[in-house]
């Protein structure tokens, strides 16, 4: 009993660092968004030029993610998170220091980079650090912190600039600190899968390449997300058009919706509990699929939000699951998987964005972009199967 107790106590440490990690990374991410007026003027730069300081920091999150994964399997993982977040932490009080457009494109550049190495450590630390019954809950928490910077991160932003452009990035530098002492002080040992060997970089990779099975879930968690991503960006253009909704109303539809998916990451867990992994991404990616089959029937703005709310629950359920099934596909590469995995959000959140841009013109209302989601979405469905994930109906065990 005392040692259950003691593994308990240790999940829900893990779990709760783990959540406060990735809610920084996420908050710090959507925290620039509505900063931009302000910097534009204070910059003297066009609009459109403006997107180069949310595009700086995802380039810099998706080249050094190539990189990041190899050097994190082959060094201690607690080391590599400690010293990104402390990079993080630096390059984000850099941008409140940026007097000129050039700097501040630097250092946004800097807090992508840092980030990279700080995200994927979490996803690769998890299977480690926690009982294998644990996982899935685990992923869960922590995918919560994302969910919740999604939420709150932009009107965090705006409270925290009523004092100046610079306070946001301050304040996420001074937590970033205090939650990099905590991390050194708390979260336990991860250096388990590192001292199995140390494998240099290209072999690594090599391995990734050979192995069918990651490379079929990478490219499904790639398909879904341009697909999401193509939705995700331009529900707000959507509900602007369609239903005349003020850019206050719909930020506040946003959060109403965003709460399904916070709610999603927290009780995947329970569903995976019961009938196992294959079987709850099955039935998930079918009714996400479904939902948004019928999103673009909406007469009203009621109905739209309570599809899409119930969408964003299937999301939260369906990316803890993700992140679970591709780290089950190796032992050895664990950060390198997910340094890719995200990388290949960033670039489907590219892609994806696109994508939309073109059909929500082109498309009388959402009926272009549901209709490309639903077909990404069975394009990942397939490639999972194809994977052998979904076969036969023998419960799921990560690492198997």
């Amino acid at each position: 009993m005392i040692g259950s107790n003691k593994l308990i106590s240790k999940s829900y440490k893990v779990s709760v660092i783990f959540f406060l990690v990735m809610f920084v990374i996420g908050t710090d991410t959507f925290l620039v968004s509505p900063l931009l007026p302000t910097l534009v003027n204070y910059y003297g730069i066009s609009t459109s030029l403006s997107g180069m300081i949310v595009s700086a920091y995802a380039l810099g999150y998706t080249l050094s993610a190539l990189t990041a994964g190899p050097i994190s399997d082959g060094h201690s993982r607690r080391k590599i998170l400690i010293g990104g977040l402390l990079c993080f932490s630096g390059a984000t009080a850099f941008c409140g220091f940026a007097n000129t457009f050039f700097l501040m494109i630097s250092a946004r550049f800097l807090a992508g980079v840092s980030a990279a190495f700080v995200g994927p450590q979490v996803w690769a630390s998890i299977p480690v650090v926690v009982s294998k019954d644990k996982i899935v809950s685990t992923m869960g928490i922590a995918s919560a912190g994302l969910a919740v910077s999604q939420i709150i991160g932009i009107p965090i932003g705006s409270y925290l600039a009523v004092f100046s452009w610079r306070f946001p990035f301050f304040f996420i530098s001074a937590i970033s600190i205090l939650l990099c002492l905590v991390t050194s002080l708390q979260l336990p040992a991860i250096d388990v899968d590192t001292q199995k060997s140390k494998t240099s970089f290209w072999r690594i990779y090599k391995n990734l390449f050979i192995n069918r099975r990651a490379l079929l879930y990478l490219v499904a968690y790639f398909t879904f997300q341009i697909g999401n991503f193509c939705s995700l960006s331009f529900i707000g253009t959507w509900f602007n058009k369609s239903f005349s909704l003020s850019v206050g109303q719909i930020g506040s539809a946003m959060i109403l919706i965003g709460v399904g998916n916070l709610l999603g990451t927290i009780c995947s867990g329970k569903i995976v509990n019961q009938i196992g992994i294959p079987k709850a991404l099955f039935f998930e990616l079918i009714a996400y699929i479904g939902l948004y089959a019928l999103v673009s029937f909406s007469t009203n703005i009621w109905i739209a939000q309570i599809l899409l709310a119930l969408i964003f629950l299937i999301g939260g359920f369906i990316f803890p699951l993700f992140m679970t099934t591709l780290q089950a596909t190796t032992d050895t590469a664990r950060s390198t998987i997910s340094s890719l995995s995200n990388a290949a959000m960033y670039l489907g959140e590219t892609l994806g964005g696109m994508a939309g841009g073109v059909l929500i013109t082109k498309i009388t209302g959402f009926w272009g972009i549901s209709l490309f989601t639903v077909v990404l979405a069975m394009i990942s469905l397939l490639l999972y199967g194809k994977a052998g994930l979904f076969r036969g109906v023998k419960r799921f065990h990560t690492g198997s």
